[in-house]
């Protein structure tokens, strides 16, 4: 008898003895032997009897209905109607019942619930209906336009140009859905946003070709408040400290000024100022020092927000430089004083006193104006990259303009230019040749091309006519884009673009070749950075600032570095096609030596991030690093709702439902008991109490407390507030928890339910739109492959490019139907 046959076998006996119960006995088998002497069929033909409809329909009547039926219809959720055996017909409920059954979620705790064979057979009848539903009739979906991202947008200049620059100065911040910034139905279109487009085009345009007409103007790069500028920042020459190195894009040759300002004190002296009297500072540019100044304690206070000091002016030749303003190394360690706490940290500076251990004096920001006094413009590498002619004569110089014009307007717009492009973007040439030459006129045309929609805009236009409702294949040069900016995050390279002009892409090897090609190339690095740091929510580490009192080591280099190990990490999972349960497993991260010693890993020196292995079980996988315990944490403690509902949303795809209206949150819960401060579990237990909050938390809490021997930094800890901490508890499917090692393990005693969720992500994330409910049979076919692949990485991500998802759209049928296309 083989596994199925016994998963219906135990349903249809476990019916048995609940319909008696209830007075409503079905019409099974009276000797179960009887199953026995059948050959067993295929999966779909198995659950395809009215019979198997009926066992599944009664679980659902059994179990379901007291929470979901006419009356109570919770989660705004109603089964009382709902037929299995029609299942495909009402998809999007019943996929809303797979997500929860499948990460054993329903029925909820404390409600009768059926053993795990029965509800294994309800939600494989469901998943077998719907899926053969959607086979019928596959909806690939479709999306709204989609424009460049501001992470986008930049690594398109980049490869446009070989220029880089910082979007965020340009555009505002982008709208998050599901967690990513790429989801084209929420990118709104403003008058704001496309003047900022214009604005940029002008000026990226002049960035890359210099302009020996510029007027001076001045650039200020902040220093995070938060950083450590105790040791050497990256970029910055060797024997220095602190400070900031960056690269500024010089307009042009001429005498540029730099105007410091450094942190103070709250009483407005200059920070650190009584530790050392001898303080200078450098400014240097590709490693040459330009400049060396004095900062002593007897420095002036121009304004109440810190101390400015001006450089005397310094000529600079125009094009990218590397600038480095730090203070010469003359000190080992902090100093001991009566001046701000735990200075280093530079936190917790609004309560307003000084008193603590403080350090030497801090870089605040830094300026650099001009140019004054304009000789030219110094040949650069990026000017050589876009004047691949000069022309030397007056007959030259339309001929040289066109190629130069038709070479950059084809790798910007990602297609071959129609005649009426190259003469649009001619007669902008033109138009800037007769005022100040032919660079003027490339400058123009660049400006043209930066601010045009086909640069800014990814649009998918079917190749043919179509009609209303129709699902067609989007052209090749369109596939390539996805392609591209889904594993680089960047646009395609010449030899994916010839591919695609050449129509290669429609042959299923020569798609995958190239998907696998890119895989291997080191752009896909983007996959860490981009993808795995927003569906792991890495972002959420900018907003949490450990309290400098409670956590006085926690400095902005830390954070940076926890960040950097999770993509790091990730990457390599790619680079080695490791399986994706391995993300909760692995007995190895990626550190330097300053996160080594914040874990309390022996034997890591340097700031290089290299592979390290754990020396215990504690820290295994992504439930042990640093930035995702962190972000889910509070500033001055932790929170296992907050580390439980992450969990149930990135790993299992189930966020709990918000809060209920006037409910207080914890911080309304006494701190103090009996003259002591409780601990964060008694706490919880204390606010749990509350009947409209104790069905959410019962959920999440558990699993936040298996993580609560991390403190807020993620290192490990034994005691809160003195008492030892208790990371006991039951799972929601009734799993015992007593740390994260038992978290862990429960967690992949569910691997459908983990293999989704990272399949849907990865899908939302390459297609640029929300999954919906029609997506998720191509999800449970990419697992399916996967699963007989080990789960590898490259199976998720190949079979994502595989998919009629990717590599398709439906027309739009109607009015009325939405932006989706159903």
């Amino acid at each position: 008898m083989n596994t199925l046959t016994s998963v219906l076998l135990v349903t249809g006996l476990v019916l048995v003895g609940l319909a008696a119960d209830a007075d409503q006995a079905l019409h099974l088998p009276a000797h179960p032997e009887a199953l026995e002497a059948h050959p067993s069929p295929p999966l779909g033909a198995l659950l395809r009897p009215a019979a198997s409809d009926s066992l599944a329909n009664q679980v659902i009547e059994t179990y379901c209905l007291r929470c979901h039926g006419e009356r109570r219809q919770r989660g705004n959720l109603r089964l009382d109607a709902f037929d299995v055996g029609a299942a495909g017909q009402s998809a999007e409920v019943a996929e809303k019942m797979i997500r929860k059954l499948r990460a054993g979620m329903m029925p909820p705790p404390g409600s009768r619930r059926p053993d795990e064979a029965t509800l294994t057979a309800l939600v494989e009848a469901l998943e077998v209906r719907v899926d053969e539903s959607a086979a019928a009739d596959p909806n690939p979906g479709r999306r709204t336009f989609q424009r460049l991202n501001q992470a986008e947008y930049g690594s398109s200049i980049r490869a446009l140009l070989g220029l880089d620059i910082d979007p965020a100065a340009y555009f505002p911040s982008e709208t998050m859905s599901g967690g990513f910034d790429n989801v084209a139905d929420v990118q709104t279109l403003s008058p704001t946003l496309l003047d900022a487009y214009l604005t940029a085009a002008g000026e990226i345009s002049r960035l890359a070709l210099g302009d020996p007409n510029a007027t001076a103007r001045e650039t200020t790069y902040k220093v995070p408040r938060y950083a450590s500028q105790r040791d050497r920042v990256e970029g910055a020459p060797f024997g220095t400290r602190g400070g900031a190195s960056v690269i500024h894009n010089f307009l042009a040759d001429g005498q540029y000024v730099f105007r410091m300002s450094f942190q103070h004190e709250s009483t407005g002296n200059l920070f650190g100022q009584t530790a050392v009297f001898d303080e200078q500072l450098e400014i240097s540019v590709n490693g040459e020092r330009m400049a060396l100044m004095d900062v002593d304690r007897w420095m002036h206070v121009q304004d109440p927000n810190g101390v400015n000091m001006t450089s005397d002016p310094i000529f600079i030749r125009a094009g990218p430089q590397r600038v480095s303003v730090a203070f010469l190394r003359k000190s080992e360690g902090p100093l001991e004083d009566l001046m701000s706490p735990h200075g280093w940290s530079l936190a917790d500076k609004k309560i307003g006193y000084s008193y603590g251990i403080t350090s030497v004096p801090h870089l605040r920001d830094f300026a650099i104006g001009g140019p004054y006094g304009v000789t030219g413009v110094a040949e650069t590498p990026i000017r050589r990259r876009i004047l691949t002619c000069r022309p030397n004569a007056e007959s030259e110089r339309e001929p040289c303009a066109r190629e130069i014009i038709s070479r950059l307007g084809t790798q910007a717009f990602r297609r071959p230019l129609t005649p009426v492009d190259i003469e649009g973007l001619m007669v902008l040439y033109q138009a800037g040749e007769s005022e100040g030459g032919f660079e003027t006129g490339i400058r123009t045309a660049l400006q043209g091309i930066l601010a045009s929609p086909d640069f800014v805009f990814r649009f998918e236009e079917p190749t043919g006519s179509v009609t209303p409702g129709e699902s067609y294949r989007i052209s090749d040069l369109d596939l390539a884009t996805r392609l591209s900016f889904f594993l680089w995050a960047a646009p395609p390279d010449d030899e994916l673009m010839q591919v695609a002009r050449q129509g290669k892409l429609a042959d299923p090897a020569v798609l995958e070749q190239h998907a696998r090609r890119m895989l291997a190339d080191r752009r896909s690095e983007a996959l860490g950075t981009r993808f795995a740091a927003q569906w792991l929510r890495l972002q959420d580490l900018d907003k949490i600032h450990p309290d400098a009192l409670a956590f006085p080591d926690f400095y902005q280099q830390l954070a940076d570095g926890m960040r950097h190990e999770t993509e790091l990490f990730f990457n390599s999972f790619v680079r080695e096609d490791k399986s994706v349960l391995e993300l909760l497993t692995a007995d190895h991260t990626y550190i330097n030596e300053r996160l080594a010693e914040h874990y309390g890993i022996p034997g890591v020196s340097g700031e290089h991030f290299r592979r390290v292995a754990y020396p215990d079980a504690t820290r295994r996988g992504l439930l042990g690093h640093g930035s995702i315990l962190t972000l889910t944490s509070h500033a001055n403690r932790t929170s296992p709702v907050l580390r439980g509902k992450w969990v149930m949303e990135v790993f299992l795809g189930s966020p709990p439902p918000p809060p209920p209206p006037n409910v207080p949150d914890l911080e309304a819960t006494e701190e103090v008991e009996d003259g002591r401060i409780l601990t964060v579990r008694e706490r919880m237990e204390r606010h749990r109490s509350d009947p409209q909050c104790r069905s959410c938390h019962r959920v999440m809490d558990p699993i936040g407390l298996a993580l609560e021997n991390f403190d807020v930094t993620g290192r490990w800890r034994i005691r809160d507030n003195g008492m030892l901490v208790d990371p006991v508890g039951e799972l929601y499917d009734g799993s015992e928890l007593n740390g994260p090692e038992d978290l862990r393990q429960a967690l992949l005693r569910r691997p459908e339910a983990l293999v989704r969720t990272f399949t849907e992500n990865l899908l939302a994330y390459a297609l640029g739109r929300r999954v919906e409910y029609y997506d998720m049979p191509t999800i449970r076919a990419i697992t399916r492959e996967a699963s007989d692949n080990e789960y590898r990485m490259s199976t998720f991500i190949v079979g994502v490019v595989n998919s009629r998802a990717f590599q398709m759209s439906r027309a739009v049928a109607t009015v009325q139907e939405g932006p989706e296309g159903r």
